[in-house]
């Protein structure tokens, strides 16, 4: 039997070498465990995988994403830049990574790591480990069946995403912003209704955007989104509980 982690590692080997795309374990392991899940990549060779069962139907509530029209083929440059920017900051104090740091440690240094880094990069490491407490705190929010503090997270997670993790468009295509587009009109719908919330999904700068809305809101969203971009565009989706099966 191939364990979950065997997986996982089996699909970002085929993407890093096939795809040349610097991911990460994250979307591997999720793919690979099923249902919805806490993973703790500390230990990159050993995940701290959670399960954490939660019904999103129970709440009247549906997942949707949103495709913007455009995908990743052609932004592995800008992908791998995220993970590249963060292990540099971490790399001025002589570690590999931003887990063996604090967001203070970054705060009193931050006049030389702007010296010797760019600014952007310095604003994604500030992200890391405000994202960082997000998620322990989604995760605290689905435990405790508090939705609504779940959905005010996830705003958090998208809003600091756009402002300083900086993967919502490219920089040097200003006029191609087609998640930021989507983005727009969904968060325009949300505070129109006061209910939902939406976030970029993936790997950013093109692709998906991830939105949670009442299931009554969902037909007039999706007949808003397909006038707007493109027929068919928005996807209802559940959360299967099973992930990658042998198959003999």
């Amino acid at each position: 039997s191939i364990s979950v982690e065997n997986r996982a590692i089996a699909g970002q080997f085929a993407e890093n070498k096939y795809w040349n795309k610097a991911s990460g374990l994250l979307d591997q392991m999720a793919c690979a465990a099923g249902g919805l899940v806490f993973i703790d990549f500390k230990q990159p060779e050993k995940p701290l995988l959670k399960k954490i069962p939660f019904d999103f139907a129970s709440h009247k509530h549906r997942l949707l994403i949103v495709n913007t029209g455009k995908g990743h083929a052609d932004l592995s440059q800008e992908y791998s830049s995220i993970p590249q920017e963060m292990k540099d900051i971490a790399h001025f104090f002589g570690k590999k990574s931003l887990r063996e740091i604090t967001r203070q440690d970054v705060i009193t240094n931050i006049k030389e790591l702007r010296r010797q880094n760019s600014d952007r990069a310095v604003m994604r490491a500030l992200h890391f480990f405000d994202e960082n407490d997000r998620v322990d705190e989604e995760v605290s929010s689905l435990e405790q069946n508090n939705f609504s503090a779940f959905l005010e997270f996830v705003r958090g997670s998208g809003n600091s995403s756009w402002k300083y993790l900086q993967n919502v468009y490219v920089p040097s295509v200003p006029e191609e912003q087609s998640i930021s587009i989507a983005l727009a009109l969904t968060e325009h719908f949300i505070s129109c209704h006061k209910k939902g919330s939406c976030r970029i999904h993936g790997g950013g700068f093109a692709g998906v955007i991830l939105v949670f809305l009442p299931e009554d809101l969902c037909p007039s969203y999706k007949a808003m989104m397909e006038k707007a971009l493109e027929k068919d565009c928005v996807y209802d989706l559940s959360i299967r509980p099973y992930g990658a099966i042998e198959i003999f």
